[in-house]
């Protein structure tokens, strides 16, 4: 039996109620209702009377370090079976860890820890560290993302990575860590017996600097299929380092973020030369690079060929024009692989759509997500635009925000839901304008077709 709560105030009467529920759940999610630490109280007597549950996600409540001692006593009890435990942005500080750590030395059964978007500090993470690395912890999946860590935790971590070989998920997103911490974070991580399968590192102060150690990490594990290091100025030249590493035989790369990251066209013949050779590679996202259309031009090229996988290809924001979208449309129609495109934010207007049509409707096409949103689109491509809704089955969401498509465009779009061939089941409008008589249409629409989602 599963809780899934979301945005919700709670009642004294309406809390009492989910309490009887809950004693029989295996999953409870309260994610912002308003909990508080009286809340935690009563879910540690549910901790310990239910032996069945296994995930507790609790995120952006006001907890505060006292709830998460009450959470804590259920926890350490004999019959606590608990496996997941999310705690991100619910008002907790160093003191928190102390008694966290308490429950990672003396609970075998729990496999990942979310704490991220709390002021642990560095501190508070190194007494989590201490927990991490004692015999009866088994945790795989750590969680650490905004919790106002610095360079000086990385010699802590790779004490925890050295005795843990079962951490297969880190994530540090959003510190100010640095290239010399990130370089030691690496070095420790190549050493390490763990078999680490995602590596977050976002926004960190990573510059170019630290690449050839991230590379080194590539390299050395095997393990490794996702890396985010999105949000650092590692530039050209750092991605070029990185695909050393990539282009590894070892490296069984599934998916790489690498949003804001200073890139330009200069990077895509090593991103190309990645995408048509490694097979494993599966999702890419490039959004706010200043790749151009002939970047583009070139990732196209490589998704042409037949080795390239690549399942999910995002280029929002990316300086993309009309003069990319032949190329885009010759790769649509010969990549069956490719599922997503998010190629939104760029000036493609409604002649760079026309083209990608083209591609969309080629057999070979299986896009089944589509984002157009701020494109400089009119009601002008709407009829094509409705063809490919209305023909391919595979496309089921489809993002045009931020486009004046006005009351016509709509009309069309709606008009191509309508058909029963139209499979599309999550329409996204935001910020478009539309007349009250357009807005009962859509209303009726989702009335009639209750399948489909219009989110505006």
């Amino acid at each position: 039996m599963e809780l899934d709560i979301q945005c919700e105030e709670m009642s004294p009467s309406r809390w009492a109620e989910l309490l009887t529920t809950m004693k029989s759940c295996k999953t409870i999610r309260l994610d912002d209702c308003n909990l508080s630490s009286s809340n935690c109280e009563d879910l540690s007597s549910i901790i310990n009377t239910n032996p069945s549950l296994t995930e507790l996600k609790l995120n952006n409540n006001e907890l505060g370090d006292a709830g998460v001692e009450y959470l804590c006593k259920g926890l350490l009890t004999p019959s606590c079976s608990l496996q997941k435990l999310w705690l991100q942005n619910c008002n907790l500080t160093s003191a928190s860890c102390e008694t966290l750590r308490s429950v990672l030395s003396a609970q075998p059964s729990l496999t990942e820890l979310h704490v991220g978007d709390n002021r642990l500090g560095t501190a508070g993470v190194k007494v989590l560290c201490q927990g991490i690395m004692n015999p009866s912890c088994k945790l795989q999946k750590l969680q650490l993302e905004y919790c106002e860590l610095t360079a000086d935790i990385v010699e802590a971590l790779n004490a925890a990575l050295q005795s843990k070989p079962t951490l297969k998920e880190l994530s540090l997103s959003n510190n100010t860590l640095g290239d010399t911490a990130v370089k030691q974070l690496c070095q420790g991580l190549v050493e390490a017996s763990c078999n680490l399968e995602l590596l977050h590192l976002e926004n960190c102060g990573i510059t170019s600097d630290s690449c050839m150690e991230i590379s080194a990490v590539l390299r050395n594990k095997p393990s490794l299929m996702d890396l985010s290091v999105g949000d650092n100025k590692i530039g050209d030249s750092g991605l070029a380092l990185l695909c050393q590493g990539l282009m590894h035989p070892s490296c069984k790369i599934q998916k790489l973020w690498l949003w804001d990251c200073d890139l330009t066209s200069a990077s895509c013949k090593d991103l190309s030369r990645l995408i048509s050779t490694k097979e494993t590679l599966t999702e890419i996202s490039l959004i706010d690079n200043n790749l151009r259309d002939s970047g583009m031009e070139m990732l196209c090229q490589a998704l042409k060929d037949p080795k390239s996988k690549l399942q999910e290809l995002w280029v929002r924001e990316c300086g993309l024009t009309t003069a990319c979208c032949k190329a885009v449309s010759s790769a649509l129609s010969t990549n069956k692989h490719l599922k997503v495109l998010h190629i939104g934010e760029n000036k493609l207007g409604d002649a760079g759509v026309e083209l990608l049509c083209e591609g969309l409707m080629h057999p070979n096409c299986n896009i089944q997500s589509l984002w157009l949103g701020n494109c400089d689109l009119t009601a002008g491509c709407c009829a094509t635009l409705t063809t490919v809704m209305a023909t391919k089955q595979c496309l089921t969401e489809l993002d045009l925000s931020y486009n004046p498509l006005e009351d016509e465009g709509i009309r069309k779009i709606c008009e191509a839901l309508k058909k029963p061939s139209c499979n599309v089941q999550q329409l996204i409008l935001y910020d478009i304008l539309w007349s009250s008589e357009v807005d009962d249409e859509l209303r009726a629409l989702e009335e009639s077709k209750p399948e489909v989602k219009i989110i505006s």
